[in-house]
């Protein structure tokens, strides 16, 4: 499962080369994730923050290949690359706008199976976007995150906390 954030670099968002400040790219990122959550039907903010918890950053690998500059549409492309009971790794990617098959999106309503949490329900099918062919990511990103109490900081398994977002994790990560 693969979601994609839109980005139009602002002027803000640039160095004084034009291009999008390496920071930046973070971000972009922590919106990204909040819209996977989303598109589980898992709201960051009533079930995560609202239950007493928060997901800080435990890591980050970055890797820059070529920039967005201001003025350029991009989007993020977010998956989950590992399912882990204290942390889950996000695979973030961000690509150009025009990197993106705008018809030929993977909506198959008729055979697609229906996505975690949907189990007995009429929910439509998920349009999951198809990259063009040789579309190479400009920023790489594996982001861990983890789940912690929000007054103690203290790590919490994702897997009794949220027993329900990890089981949908299960089904979509890339690794075990």
């Amino acid at each position: 499962m693969h979601v994609h954030t839109p980005i139009k670099v602002r002027y803000g968002e640039t160095d004084m080369m034009g291009v999008v400040y390496h920071a930046n790219y973070l971000l972009y990122f922590e919106d990204a994730r909040i819209d996977f959550l989303n598109a589980l039907d898992f709201s960051y903010a009533e079930r995560i923050e609202g239950a007493g918890y928060m997901s800080p950053i435990h890591d980050v690998e970055i890797h820059y290949r070529a920039p967005l500059r201001y003025g350029e549409e991009g989007f993020v492309r977010t998956s989950v690359a590992k399912n882990l009971p204290m942390r889950t790794v996000y695979r973030q990617q961000v690509y150009r706008a025009e990197d993106v098959v705008e018809d030929a999106a993977a909506d198959k309503a008729s055979d697609a199976p229906d996505g975690p949490g949907t189990e007995g329900t009429a929910a439509p099918a998920r349009r999951e976007p198809l990259l063009r062919e040789g579309a190479t990511p400009l920023v790489d990103a594996l982001i861990t995150v983890c789940v912690v109490e929000r007054d103690t900081f203290k790590p919490v398994s994702l897997k009794r906390t949220f027993p329900d977002l990890y089981a949908a994790y299960a089904d979509i990560a890339e690794e075990a």
